[in-house]
């Protein structure tokens, strides 16, 4: 299990996958997005993206099943979010993309009121098939201090 003690400042992580789907970017713009250029090719081709685009709200929920998988691929003792910073979406994403993530490890710090979890701050960066960055946030993860009894992990 990885706790906040072995969490490095510095530390970059490279992960994920996500094939762009027509289907699933006009199955979420319908649910949670419904502007005309998430839903219309036509009403798409009359704005400045061009063609039909992912939700920036669809590119950070599968920012999330990616960064999930890769904190359960890890052994993250995670406790949550109290929220992202300076998120931007700096390029559309467009059906047929295939996006990954890279974050880094901008620094930490033990909670004042809640010593049993620490806090850091994290740049993730989402690139397309191009190597394009899609967009960025700052997020700040919460995770469990390690425990008495839990061994530290071997070298």
């Amino acid at each position: 299990m990885q706790y906040f003690e072995d969490i490095e400042v510095g530390r970059t992580a490279s992960f994920g996958h996500y094939a762009v789907t027509r289907e699933e970017v006009m199955d979420f713009a319908t649910k949670y997005d419904p502007q005309p250029f998430h839903l219309s090719d036509e009403a798409a081709a009359a704005t400045h993206f061009g063609r039909l685009s992912a939700s920036g709200w669809h590119t950070c929920a599968m920012t999330m099943a990616m960064l999930v998988a890769h904190l359960k691929e890890n052994r993250q003792a995670g406790l949550g979010s109290p929220g992202i910073d300076e998120l931007k979406w700096v390029k559309p994403v467009y059906p047929g993309d295939t996006l990954r993530c890279e974050n880094e490890v901008l620094e930490k710090r033990v909670s004042a009121s809640r010593p049993e979890m620490g806090i850091f701050k994290s740049r993730m960066r989402v690139f397309n098939q191009d190597d394009v960055v899609v967009m960025t946030f700052v997020s700040n993860g919460l995770v469990q201090t390690r425990p008495q009894d839990a061994p530290a992990p071997s070298a």
